[in-house]
């Protein structure tokens, strides 16, 4: 059911005769079965969460518009929130008769959000078309990036310390600042098997799922926010090193999805979370500590600075803050919210102080850069 078509058969059905703005639930439910309209049990069961929240049983007509049309503003989830039922108690690991493709969904529910109301509702209204295309095509094309340049130059760990490797147009290196693409391709380009690994795993196991809860546009946005944030803070902090790596990216989606479960700890449900939360900042912990050995005690002979580490630690903050934001927002607009502006404003300020800065700074700080390959 359309906004347009709800709107019509409002106006027919006279649900609202003196235009007060509200509308009882018990009508409009009745209207509902009376016309055989297909609408989600969920959204039925959010109705009448939404009317309990009212003393007259009755539903803000912008509010059931909103249910309709699947967009949920916060005073709409507050209304949840405080209804008296805001949904059925039994909870979706009783759901009996799913298939596999479903149990997946119902595991990505229990894993990704932390109340009852959001797992119910992306459950019963996700739908497998489109895919989570963003992280899968990210981790197929950095695959396919390795292997190449592993076949080309035989060499398969820290291939960064081979001369030909940072010949590569995609690499950043500080000489090649102008070339603004770097900024970015970089992600595709990793220092060895190892670190590919590591950021492959992750992107599937925690970007996918947070793909297919929050959608392509928001997941794709947090990710490049990171790997853009780390390769301009390596030209801040650390002006002679290259970057190479999708760990700002990565950190970035680890660092959300952390922060959202320890902030969310008591409605999450997800299995040994705490076990799984250690062993998480463990590995990532350890992804830094072997990013700061290889950069000041490079284990071989290198022509120039190994790749800086200051990536990973941009991609956390990155995550902590917008990540966090968008991840605490699920189904709601972003732009409805104060703290999404605040944290937009924040980003393109430091972009706009990152421009500067590789514009003027490095001529200004007289830095002295190797040559670019």
């Amino acid at each position: 059911m359309d906004r347009s078509s709800l709107l019509q058969l409002i106006q027919e059905q006279q649900l609202d005769p003196e235009h007060t703005g509200f509308i009882g639930a018990d009508t409009f439910t009745g209207l509902v079965h009376s016309h055989e309209l297909p609408l989600d049990p969920a959204k039925l069961d959010m109705l009448v969460a939404l009317a309990q929240s009212n003393e007259r049983g009755q539903v803000c007509y912008q509010e059931l518009v909103d249910l309709i049309s699947s967009k949920r503003s916060s005073s709409f989830k507050r209304a949840i929130a405080n209804g008296q039922r805001a949904l059925p108690r039994d909870g979706l690991l009783e759901e009996p008769g799913l298939g596999v493709y479903k149990r997946f969904v119902r595991y990505v529910a229990y894993e990704i959000l932390p109340r009852e109301v959001d797992r119910h509702w992306y459950f019963y209204r996700h739908r497998s078309c489109p895919p989570p295309v963003f992280m899968a095509s990210v981790t197929l094309a950095q695959i396919i990036v390795f292997l190449c340049y592993g076949a080309r130059l035989n060499k398969w760990v820290l291939q960064t310390y081979h001369p030909e490797y940072m010949k590569s147009p995609l690499v950043y290196h500080p000489g090649h600042r102008a070339r603004a693409w770097r900024f970015l391709t970089y992600m595709f380009m990793h220092v060895g098997l190892e670190q590919l690994g590591f950021n492959a795993l992750l992107q599937l196991m925690i970007g996918v799922p947070l793909e297919m809860v929050h959608g392509l546009l928001r997941i794709s946005l947090l990710y490049l926010a990171g790997v853009l944030a780390g390769s301009l803070t390596v030209s801040i902090t650390d002006m002679r090193a290259p970057v190479v790596g999708g760990s700002g990216g990565v950190y970035a989606l680890c660092s959300a999805h952390l922060a959202n479960v320890v902030m969310n700890w008591a409605g999450m449900r997800c299995p040994y979370k705490l076990l799984r939360m250690v062993l998480a900042l463990v590995c990532m912990s350890s992804e830094v500590g072997r990013a700061v050995w290889l950069r000041f005690s490079p284990p071989l002979p290198a022509s120039g600075p190994q790749p800086s580490f200051m990536a990973h630690l941009a991609g956390a903050v990155v995550g902590v803050s917008m990540g966090l934001t968008i991840l605490r927002s699920y189904e709601e607009r972003l732009r409805d919210q104060c703290g999404w502006w605040v944290v937009l404003l924040a980003y393109g300020t430091f972009l706009l102080f990152a421009i500067f800065w590789n514009v003027f700074a490095y001529d200004l700080l007289g830095a002295h850069i190797p040559p670019p390959p």
